[in-house]
């Protein structure tokens, strides 16, 4: 059963350009689909009708009882065998905190008696009636993160039996967690890429592309001015990535200006980074990949090297000897432009070969209106400041303080000089740049804001009226 389980997810598409829409799924080992609406979000403590107030809380440890349920619940899971009952009978003792692992649940089986079982038991425990504009899974791990549901000690182990049949890679992730939640992680709809560094050759997965062949600006000619790159400079060797190439691979490893860098880019959240794998100690390079797991809607990448889970939108090592090391990568900017501002500024620049230099065909929207709803996977409660989608450029400025500048009411107040807030300096030169009060360049990268915002709390927004 697992092989088929493993065939039957192979022939899946992720979140990225070849993005399975999350209501694609693993039903008693077959793929269901189920197409609605995208999503909606909003945040409990501005909208409070929207998840209302959290249930009560067990105390302790689950009773024998609720062990013994769950034993049942994940006994034949994907197989005909699956005693379905059991889904309604752990309802029925009442420990809310087992709704985690009904809404696990929902992100596998959407379809049929199952998905009507389950909803219906996440209901009966928590109180909270399904949105009909919402994929289930993403109903109920809205609710559960917006009220910051705790879960038992024994949860990730539970979680692990649904997961590990699906991808094995996985199995290390659970066994070497030290900073990972798994309450906000869900599926991604892909297998993780697992290809050695420098092997470009197709895979079931989201396929990083590794030390790239490039061209200089002349050889982009095919690339029109009017779209858009995301920019890297290091040691004044530029880089130019097209956003349509980048949406099929949503990682790049490659060299620039004699460093080592891991470029990925979570479409889910319109976020292109990149960050030095180079200087990491005990390590001669990381490498990095996509898992297939997904944190709060943000694509979760792990080092092939030592197999260690990284937060893609912090750098931080989550699980494995990077976060027993308490690494972090460090970042560089990534800018957002046009190819002609950007070759303009940057006439030296490289840019990827039109076929990747792997003789790949490359849609020119690969994506569509994929994101036009707002977010398609869990993302709890999201910041009301601002629309979720409207991109931001994000900084932590020196005294550690997040400041987000939306995209384009910033270009436009740019056109009358540069902005001074909160010492921090905004130019518009390739695109926007962030400078401190020394003139050191300050690391950005650009956002939807739903993603900035969920990842740095505290974020301060400039807002043209109020400065």
């Amino acid at each position: 059963m697992k092989l088929l389980i493993a065939f039957v997810v192979l022939v899946l598409a992720g979140c990225s350009a070849n993005s399975a829409d999350p209501s694609t799924t693993l039903v008693d080992g077959t793929i269901g689909s189920t197409v609605g609406p995208a999503p909606t979000t909003s945040n409990p403590q501005a909208d409070s009708p929207k998840f209302g107030n959290p249930p009560a809380i067990s105390d302790g440890p689950p009773t024998t009882e609720v062990e013994a349920a769950i034993d049942r619940l994940l006994t034949g899971l994907y197989t005909p065998d699956w005693d379905i009952e059991a889904i309604g009978d752990l309802a029925d003792l009442g420990d809310v905190r087992t709704a985690w692992l009904l809404a696990d649940l929902m992100r596998f089986y959407q379809t049929g008696l199952a998905d009507a079982e389950l909803v219906s038991a996440f209901s009966r425990l928590t109180d909270a009636d399904q949105d009909s504009s919402e994929v289930s899974f993403v109903w109920a791990m809205n609710h559960l993160i917006a009220w910051d549901l705790p879960a038992w000690a024994g949860y990730a182990d539970a979680k692990r039996a649904i997961y590990i049949p699906v991808e094995e890679l996985w199995q290390r992730f659970f066994d070497e967690s030290i900073d990972l939640d798994w309450r906000l992680v869900t599926w991604g709809g892909v297998l993780a890429d697992q290809r050695p560094l420098d092997d470009n050759s197709p895979c079931s997965c989201i396929p990083a592309l590794d030390h790239p062949v490039t061209t200089d600006a002349t050889g982009g000619d095919w690339y029109a001015a009017d779209r858009i790159v995301f920019g890297v400079v290091v040691s004044d060797e530029a880089i130019a990535l097209p956003k349509h190439q980048m949406e099929v691979h949503e990682m790049v490893n490659l060299t620039l200006g004699g460093r080592e860098l891991g470029i990925p880019y979570c479409t889910l959240c319109a976020s292109a980074q990149a960050y030095y794998v180079d200087d990491v100690p005990g390590v001669d390079r990381v490498v990095l990949r996509t898992s297939g797991l997904l944190k709060r809607s943000n694509k979760l990448m792990y080092d092939l090297t030592t197999g260690s889970a990284i937060d893609t939108f912090t750098g931080s090592a989550l699980t494995g000897p990077l976060a027993a090391d308490g690494v972090t990568l460090e970042q560089v900017s990534v800018v957002a432009a046009t190819w002609g501002d950007w070759k303009e500024a940057h006439p030296d620049t490289r840019i990827l070969a039109q076929d990747g230099g792997i003789g790949r065909s490359y849609q020119d929207d690969p994506l569509g209106a994929r994101d036009d709803g707002g977010p398609i996977f869990p993302v709890g409660p999201v910041d009301l400041r601002l629309p979720v989608q409207e991109e931001v450029v994000g900084v932590i400025s020196p005294d550690d303080t997040p400041v987000a500048f939306p995209l384009n009411t910033t270009t436009a107040a740019l056109a009358d000089g540069p902005i001074e807030y909160e010492g921090l300096t905004v130019r518009l030169e390739d695109s926007i740049r962030v400078y401190d009060s020394a003139g050191q360049e300050v690391v950005s990268h650009g956002a939807f804001w739903f993603a900035w915002s969920q990842f740095h709390p505290n974020t301060i927004v400039w807002d043209p009226v109020g400065s």
